[in-house]
């Protein structure tokens, strides 16, 4: 549509002429995404991008739709024609296009007061989510329903955790089908690292070759849990390598994480990632090129348009590649890594893709915790260090001297009120930062945000969190997302996270908070679970048990093994604090349920408490892992 229309002399004439056109970057501005996509599948009964809205001055809007061709052909109109009928019905009678806009709005308006729904959250919703992934579950390539797939890595993440904590192996087996099919498939990029967008097709042979930070950064966490759980090294392997690409290519100077790339470069989609087999050997030589021609499917046909290749690994593992090419597993890794590096370094000299290197609050929080759980899981500190300069990224140029965050930064230019999801996701990387680092620092700032968040957003009258704030510009209306699509939802991530804070800091007014916003939702959630995965996740916290670990120890280096052994396990229910001499007296200032949490001997000292009660405190390391079987 912008090749077709908007950069057309005649589109432009008539645009120019008769009307005031606006076009709406829908990350910058997600909130008037929101409320005239909400208007257009209320309209039309469907929606999507480009989103084509026509309104009144008053922003009251009476005509909707997505994609319209330049002429009318094939039955669908052409924007050159809906352009010129309603500037003539704008001219004739224009009391009745106003007239219509309003009742549009009305209609809007009222159907969208009411959040509580009847209806609420158990034990049941929960086996119900999981049998709806089931039924929808695609047993030969793994992901959800048909073509195009989407990571939605918040689906894996509720599957993990439901095996955790019902021993439903199925539901771990889903988990694995999933992250192997993807990992091998073509929606990975097996030269320079990270995950495409989504596939267009069942097999993840083919991606949408566009690269987003959010996607990198929960696709990052779902694998991390995955290597905790199955201590399987190609899930910390994906981690790393998903980690090496943002830190290497997503990163700005100053530490913050850029938004995208795209598919496109040379005006064709994918032309940046391809390959002939000519290119290849070339490159590395007539026997290795063909060797890895062969194990990565680049033929001359070609899996792709224009006889190209995606490199992939859909119809064959790497164990199977070894036992064809007459090698060893640990021979074939070596070959392909001194391979990838030759190819990745001839990719280079290509023309890139364009980088959209807007910088946005909410998906640096979601890259910050993935970093900061990085660290957690796999030992590596510069992962928690990077985490720490988006951190400081953020505070530096993010967040007005009143503490108002702000949601996008480009080219020394901050602007936007932050949304919800600013606030969420930033408190969810707090989280990570603190139980990675135990430094009291982002646990108070994690409250402080909290605080800001209830303050600007929340819904005092029905309970549950806005989109964006009190001090936000007046649109239609004031929409709450609740929706876990190819991001989680803001209000989701808010009620996992006052359930962790409450329990992190024993603070009543926060448990009780996290209890109305789970109530406030649950009716909406019951009727379909499966499209929340991130709030059922919120709701397996609820449910329990929950396990509070607290390590109290003279100092940090006292409580490192302790610490070790801890985060070797993986434990999505439950909040780990470290208490020592050195942060006691802030701590507790956050925290009060603490106070009685005190070392013995001298020694580190471990309390593991659930259900509100604590076990026998323990200062051996065999006992700390009794009691955590």
């Amino acid at each position: 549509m912008e090749r077709e229309s908007f950069e057309d002399e005649e589109v432009a004439a008539i645009l120019n002429e008769h009307y005031v056109s606006i076009k709406v970057d829908r990350e910058e501005r997600p909130d008037v995404d929101q409320i005239y996509m909400t208007v257009c599948q209320a309209m039309t009964g469907h929606g999507g991008w480009p989103l084509t809205i026509i309104m009144t001055p008053d922003k009251e809007p009476f005509f909707a739709g997505t994609y319209f061709p330049k002429q009318s052909k094939y039955g669908r109109p052409g924007l050159v024609d809906i352009l010129n009928q309603i500037h003539s019905k704008w001219l004739e009678d224009r009391d009745r296009v106003v007239r219509t806009g309003k009742q549009i709005t009305q209609a809007i308006q009222e159907h969208r007061i009411k959040t509580k729904g009847n209806g609420e959250l158990t034990e049941q919703t929960l086996q119900e989510a999981y049998s709806q992934y089931v039924s929808t579950f695609d047993g030969e390539y793994g992901g959800f329903g048909s073509a195009p797939k989407f990571p939605s890595p918040h689906n894996l993440a509720f599957l993990l955790r439901h095996w955790k904590l019902t021993g439903e192996e199925r539901a771990l087996a889903m988990v694995e089908k999933t992250l192997d099919a993807m990992r091998r498939g073509g929606i990975y990029d097996h030269i320079g690292f990270g995950f495409a967008r989504y596939s267009v097709d069942r097999e993840w042979l083919v991606p949408h070759f566009e690269k987003m930070l959010y996607d990198n950064a929960l696709l990052a966490l779902i694998y991390l849990d995955a290597y905790q759980a199955t201590k399987k090294e190609e899930y910390a392997e994906t981690a790393r390598q998903i980690f090496t690409y943002v830190l290497r290519d997503m990163t700005h100077p100053e530490g913050g994480f850029y938004s995208a790339e795209d598919a496109d470069s040379e005006g064709e989609e994918g032309k940046f990632y391809v390959w002939r087999p000519e290119e290849i050997r070339q490159i590395l030589g007539e026997e290795d090129g063909t060797r890895f021609c062969r194990i990565y499917d680049i033929t001359e046909h070609g899996n792709f348009e224009h006889n190209t290749s995606i490199p992939n690994l859909v119809r064959k593992s790497l164990d199977q590649a070894a036992r064809e090419e007459g090698m060893e597993l640990d021979e074939l890794k070596p070959f392909i890594e001194k391979c990838r590096e030759k190819l990745f370094t001839a990719r280079e000299t290509r023309v890139h893709p364009h980088k959209d290197d807007k910088i946005l609050t909410a998906w640096n929080g979601l890259m910050i915790a993935a970093l900061a759980r990085g660290t957690v899981v796999l030992g590596d500190t510069i992962y928690v260090a990077a985490a720490e300069r988006a951190l400081r990224f953020i505070q530096n140029r993010l967040q007005r001297e009143d503490g108002r965050l702000l949601a996008r930064y480009r080219d020394e230019e901050a602007a936007f009120l932050g949304y919800l999801d600013d606030y969420a996701f930033l408190i969810w990387g707090l989280l990570e930062l603190y139980e990675a680092t135990f430094n009291t620092d982002y646990l108070s700032y994690a409250l402080e945000l909290q605080g800001k968040q209830v303050a600007l957003f929340w819904d005092n009258e029905e309970g549950g969190f806005y989109f964006y704030g009190s001090d936000g510009e007046a649109l239609l209306f004031r929409p709450k997302e609740l929706y876990d699509g190819a991001i989680p939802s803001g209000n989701s991530v808010a009620a996992l996270n006052l359930l962790r804070l409450a329990r992190l800091t024993g603070k009543e007014d926060i448990a009780r908070l996290a209890d109305e916003q789970i109530a406030v939702f649950a009716g909406e959630v019951a009727l379909y679970p499966q499209a929340h995965a991130h709030f059922m996740m919120a709701a397996q916290f609820l449910f329990g048990p929950v396990k509070e670990i607290i390590i109290a120890a003279p100092n940090r280096e006292a409580a490192q093994e302790i610490v070790q052994e801890v985060q070797t396990r993986f434990m999505p229910n439950a909040v780990v604090s470290v208490i020592t001499d050195e942060t006691r007296e802030k701590l507790l200032l956050l925290a009060p349920v603490l106070t009685d949490k005190t070392t013995q001997d001298g020694k580190a000292t471990v309390y593991i408490c659930e259900n509100f009660a604590c076990q026998k405190p323990v200062t051996s390391l065999e006992e700390l892992k009794r009691q955590l079987k």
